[in-house]
């Protein structure tokens, strides 16, 4: 997880995206706990309410479940509810977009596919 003080996004939805993209690649798997709000604070040097907003969000959203006394634990199907949430999300900010604007520059169905084929086979994972 990374917190950039620079970002135009509030530190706390910083700290529940990286949760979420620790979720994602397998760093923290469903059952499995995730670090306090206390480890989250003190490693980013952040305010303690800030990483427990973060982390409440996840929470409400049925990503993180609290165990008393134990701390915040990945829901059951928390990868497959965190990729749902990504790709709306993903579809919102990036596709409706392009469509817009590709629609402006009139470009084809065909034509949006080649060149977002070409640019997915440029990209390296």
């Amino acid at each position: 997880m990374k917190i950039n003080f620079a970002d135009e996004r509030p530190i706390f939805i910083q700290v529940a995206e990286g949760i979420e993209d620790g979720i994602l690649v397998g760093a923290y798997p469903e059952g499995e706990q995730v670090p306090s709000t206390t480890e989250i604070s003190v490693t980013y040097k952040i305010n303690p309410a800030t990483a427990l907003k973060g982390v409440t969000r996840l929470a409400e959203e049925g990503i993180l479940y609290k165990q008393r006394g134990l701390g915040m634990f990945v829901s059951q199907g928390a990868v497959e509810r965190v990729r749902q949430k990504r790709k709306a999300a993903f579809s919102e900010q990036y596709i409706s977009r392009l469509t817009r604007e590709a629609k402006r520059l009139n470009l084809t169905l065909g034509e949006i596919v080649e060149l977002i084929e070409r640019s997915y086979n440029r990209e390296k994972d």
